[in-house]
């Protein structure tokens, strides 16, 4: 026997499973939208790869020097694993089949692979200046495989922009982007050449803008990929215009570990622009050491918030001194920028042209003051590369491999020393010894150095298959180092 509800009941039910069926349809509507529209908002990068792609180039360059006995460039393991692995032809390998000779002295040899991009239709490449430094030749692959030998216009080692150029017209350029329009969690990618395999794309985000790593110039910090190879080439954001060189990784490795970093498209084109007008990039300078500004001395002097650059001493006849700048003052302004922390300083500096007059702001025993100063040039790296070349005791280049430069009277009374010369350049032997480039060598085998050329002399003079010790200041330390030439 069948039972029946009460017609109130079953209307009731009837509108509750219309409610739910109804419900439950707009519920699954959305579960299918949401998707959907996600995927349309997910970056898409074959269109900005072709468009971009053929704009990058692949820069290789060459030196001339004697090759390793066993003809074999200098490879380390894991670099060799990769080609190995992947099965790529190892740069100037020898083949099995024979045995390994000795290549001629002076012949060219491959000295290592980046990358670049073109900014001018009529040739003008721009890459890393650690990319072509120290090459005899530099060669441009582009995308189409044709390849230039390319002409060196400038380099400026402080913020690592290059410039060189190849004889041809008509060629595809990038579009400059606008960093200040780059914001953190914004796509981006990289096309360059990782282990000299061209036109290799990467895609990632924006980690942080301006991050100072102690260089001169605050770097754009992504977690794009990014090894050997690809130094040089472009940052490029959605919009398909540059807005950075790839320029170096944090590694233990040697590898790509999640961080890189990029210098700023308008930094790097101001450097260019220079370069291409004067082959060499002019700096400001003050003539100040300066260091942070801890919270502890901000308030115990008064100043409130750590800003600004704690200035430690002051060049004596330098711009700053005739200023009236002080050791103990804190930096907070500088031509109408403000100094946020000691590294903003040289970058603000810098970047004003030399023999301008600015004004610059200190805080001082509670005080703030203005004091006008006219700003002095930085050396430029061609001079001092220049008088590298000068100074540098041939007879060393094949021991000892150190470079000096005289010591001005103003370095000699900041580092209260009478002698000594400053290391310009350390490879090789002083190099495995712990030689760094800034040191300031006091005496060498017992023999105290008063200039370059007198430690010409004393170099030339020692038995060459002999270590050598060097009394060396580094900072306010000194240490000795024992050289022991190569054999």
């Amino acid at each position: 026997m069948t039972k029946h509800l009460p017609d109130s009941v079953t209307a009731a039910a009837r509108r509750s499973f219309v409610f739910a069926v109804a419900s439950l349809a707009i519920a699954l509507a959305g579960t299918l939208v949401v998707p959907a529209a996600h995927a349309q908002a997910l970056p898409e990068f074959a269109d900005l790869a072709e468009r971009v792609g053929p704009a990058v180039v692949n820069i290789r360059t060459t030196e001339r020097r004697a090759a390793r006995s066993d003809g074999s460039p200098e490879m380390d393991e894991d670099m060799l694993e990769f080609f190995r692995r992947f099965g790529l032809p190892i740069p100037n390998q020898p083949s099995p089949r024979g045995p390994r000779s000795q290549q001629p002295d002076g012949e060219p040899q491959q000295r290592g692979v980046g990358s670049g991009f073109i900014f001018g239709a009529d040739g003008y490449v721009m890459t890393n200046a650690h990319v072509i430094d120290g090459a005899d030749e530099v060669f441009v692959t582009l995308a189409d495989k044709r390849e230039f030998k390319a002409r060196v216009i400038g380099a400026d080692r402080r913020s690592d922009v290059a410039l060189v150029k190849v004889e041809a017209t008509g060629l595809p350029t990038v579009r400059i982007g606008d960093v200040n329009r780059l914001r953190v969690g914004e796509w981006v990618i990289a096309i360059g050449s990782p282990f000299g395999l061209e036109n290799t794309v990467t895609a990632g985000i924006v980690s942080a803008k301006a991050r100072d790593t102690g260089e001169f110039l605050p770097l754009i910090q992504t977690d794009v990929a990014i090894n050997p190879g690809n130094s040089g080439g472009p940052l490029i954001n959605m919009r398909g215009e540059v807005v950075g060189i790839n320029s170096q990784i944090y590694s233990r490795s040697g590898g790509y570990m999640g961080i890189s970093f990029a210098i700023p498209i308008d930094e790097a084109t101001r450097v260019a622009d220079q370069l291409k007008t004067t082959g060499r990039v002019s700096r400001g300078r003050i003539g100040v050491s300066i260091d942070q500004v801890t919270k502890e001395v901000a308030e115990s002097i008064g100043l409130g918030k750590p800003t600004g650059a704690l200035v430690r001493s002051v060049e004596a006849g330098g711009p700053a001194e005739k200023a009236g700048v002080e050791a103990g003052d804190i930096i907070t302004r500088f031509d109408g920028k403000t100094v946020e922390k000691s590294g903003d300083l040289p970058r603000i500096v810098g970047g004003v042209k030399p023999g301008s007059k600015a004004t610059v702001q200190v805080f001082r025993r509670g005080a703030y003051k203005d004091l006008g100063v006219v700003v002095a040039e930085v050396e430029p790296d061609r001079a001092r590369r220049t008088a590298e070349a000068e100074t540098r005791p041939q007879a060393t280049a094949a021991t000892l491999g150190i470079g000096v430069s005289d010591l001005s009277e103003a370095q000699k009374r900041e580092l209260k020393i009478k002698n000594g010369v400053r290391v310009e350049v350390a490879e090789g032997a002083a190099a495995r010894a712990g030689l760094r480039e800034g040191d300031v060598i006091l005496s060498l085998d017992n023999t105290e150095i008063t200039s370059a050329k007198q430690f010409e002399s004393v170099v030339t003079k020692l038995d060459k298959a002999r270590a050598v010790t060097a009394l060396v200041r580094r900072g306010d330390t000194v240490n000795f180092l024992i050289i022991r030439p190569a054999r």
